[in-house]
């Protein structure tokens, strides 16, 4: 609890992943990522409540043993892999609040794919969205130049094209207006901006920026690149 605000934190963890098969319950240095999601919660005091969001009996298991509540399973509706993070939160929010019979003003989204965040990280992006009063706030990083959009192009039959005209004018890159990404360390919203906006997104959505190095995992080589990056940062 932060204030008067009671805060549910939700860890999104489905079965199914086309780049990792059962990517959640892939070992991070031994311990699996979503494990290490409970292990974070427990580093964080001011969250009242973590649960898992899953349609996988392991991955509730698993994740029950490292310190989050598994008290209902996601509806086959919401896991599938074209399903946005918005359905799935509001499901888990008033799954949460019809079992505790209590109403949470914050949510927090911590997705097992960035082990590399700290307590710190979430605690720093409730306290923005408390203190100056946004309806969201995401954790972003500054994109590096080399991929920023202005750089990137399209193959047509072997054709290459700017994929932004204005592409053709970048000479440097001290021409470019900096752009940044979601690092998925986290996502923390208010109840309104779930259950009235839909949406992780408010109409005042605040960025948290990180400068460090973060890595969100999807494949094999982002795996064994956050393990590099966690030993030789944290040792």
């Amino acid at each position: 609890m932060i204030g008067t605000q009671r805060i549910l934190a939700v860890c999104p963890a489905r079965g199914g992943s086309k780049g990792i098969p059962l990517k959640n319950l892939t070992p991070f240095l031994g311990i699996p990522l979503v494990a290490r999601v409970g292990q974070l919660v427990r580093e964080i005091p001011i969250i009242d409540r973590a649960v898992v969001s899953t349609d996988h009996s392991e991955i509730a298991e698993i994740a029950k043993k490292f310190g989050l509540d598994a008290p209902f399973f996601r509806p086959p509706a919401l896991s599938g892999d074209r399903i946005s993070d918005a359905p799935v939160l509001i499901h888990a929010l008033e799954e949460m609040e019809r079992l505790d019979a209590v109403r949470y003003d914050i949510v927090v989204m911590l997705q097992p794919t960035s082990p590399l965040r700290r307590p710190d990280h979430v605690i720093h992006a409730i306290e923005m969205l408390v203190n100056e009063q946004w309806d969201a706030v995401w954790t972003l990083s500054e994109t590096d130049s080399k991929s920023h959009p202005l750089k990137q192009l399209t193959l047509n039959s072997d054709r290459i094209d700017y994929y932004d005209p204005d592409g053709s004018q970048i000479i440097a890159r001290q021409q470019l207006t900096p752009v940044y990404h979601r690092n998925g360390v986290a996502y923390v919203m208010t109840r309104n901006c779930l259950l009235k906006g839909r949406s992780i997104m408010g109409k005042r959505t605040g960025a948290l920026l990180l400068d460090e190095y973060l890595v969100s995992i999807d494949t094999m080589w982002d795996l064994e690149l956050a393990e590099y990056i966690h030993t030789k940062t944290r040792a």
